[in-house]
């Protein structure tokens, strides 16, 4: 059995979390950590893991963290780092959920999170948790940096195109819209419920933090920079993501087949039949990313659609997906869920 701990389980993707780590077959739940609600109970806070979650929240202690096999952090940008180097040179090895680790270059991360990061020294050693592109790299880590939500359904969509070198590298656009879950479980004006429902609204325009990320990865797959046009929007839904992306052909080239071949191996990647529109109902709940590829009038622009939960394929099930390859277990265990409808 894997020995895991969770250091920030009162959010959404901690709750999320939970929620797929009860049911796998190979883990055991060792610690739970939260300041402000240590001594409570787990299924005090989360009603929905009540008979499955015995534990009590606890205060975050290292040296707790330190008898565990793994660690998920679950927890706002910023906090991993001041745990990693300690939990790291104890023999645990790390899933951060947050982006910590994401950012090869350390100082563009400081440049977007607007903070000196803490543990530089184990941004080169993180493995970036996207198992369509690292998973033999993922088998060796130590620590992972689990993708964003965004990165996660934009890259996915765009990496076959780009590694076939079909597109025009210059002019990409993802226009990218999210649940407001995607903003966390704290209270803020814009995901109040008179705020959010009833209007759809775009943000970020003028750049997105997670806009390094995506191009990290795409420029990764072009070997060569890539920056693409990135503008998010807030939706009034629970859960999801859809990404619309845009990329004009420079070569001919069967999308579909290209797209099937790419991804015919990936578990978790659904290439839909040609002429489909995947929503966001169609992944929620599960670890799926479902994509659909068009080439509108059979002009020279392709449109791709990418639909993933962004608690599940975009933050904790692609979490467990990571911990499965790690460990050497089977890659779909414990978050083979099927979506849930209505």
């Amino acid at each position: 059995m894997i020995k895991v701990g969770i250091v920030g389980g009162t959010g959404y993707t901690g709750v999320e979390l939970l929620r797929l780590l009860v049911q796998h077959p190979q883990v055991e739940l060792r610690a739970i950590t939260s300041r402000q609600e240590a001594g409570s109970a787990v299924s005090g806070m989360f009603p929905s893991l009540r008979r499955h979650v015995s534990l009590k929240f606890t205060a975050p202690d290292d040296a707790a963290l330190e008898r565990c096999d793994v660690v998920f952090f679950a927890t706002p940008n910023g906090v991993a780092m001041q745990h990693a180097r300690a939990l790291h040179g104890a023999g645990v090895r790390l899933i951060d959920i947050a982006a910590d680790f994401r950012l090869r270059d350390v100082a563009t991360w400081e440049k977007w999170y607007a903070t000196k990061h803490a543990c530089p020294e184990l941004v080169a050693e993180a493995v970036y948790g996207l198992p369509e592109v690292n998973r033999e790299q993922i088998k060796r880590a130590r620590v992972v940096a689990n993708p964003g939500c965004y990165p996660t359904a934009v890259q996915l969509g765009l990496i076959p195109l780009i590694e076939a070198g079909v597109v025009d590298l210059d002019h990409l656009i993802a226009d990218a819209k999210s649940g407001v879950s995607g903003a966390g479980r704290r209270a803020e004006m814009h995901t109040l419920f008179c705020e959010a429902a009833d209007t759809l609204a775009a943000y970020g325009v003028p750049g997105h933090r997670h806009l390094p990320e995506i191009s990290q990865g795409l420029s990764a797959a072009a070997k060569r920079e890539v920056v693409p046009t990135f503008v998010p929007h807030l939706t009034p839904m629970i859960r999801g993501i859809h990404a619309s992306l845009y990329a004009r052909l420079t070569a001919e080239c069967d999308l579909q087949a290209l797209y099937e071949r790419r991804y015919a191996n990936e578990p978790f990647v659904d290439v839909m039949p040609a002429g489909s529109h995947p929503g966001t109902r169609s992944v929620r709940g599960s670890n799926f990313c479902r994509i659909a590829v068009h080439r509108p009038q059979s002009r020279d622009v392709a449109v791709v659609l990418s639909v993933i939960d962004n608690l599940v394929k975009g933050a904790s099930g692609q979490a467990v997906q990571n911990m499965n390859i790690m460990f050497g277990l089977t890659e779909t265990m414990g978050i083979e869920q099927v979506a849930l409808l209505p």
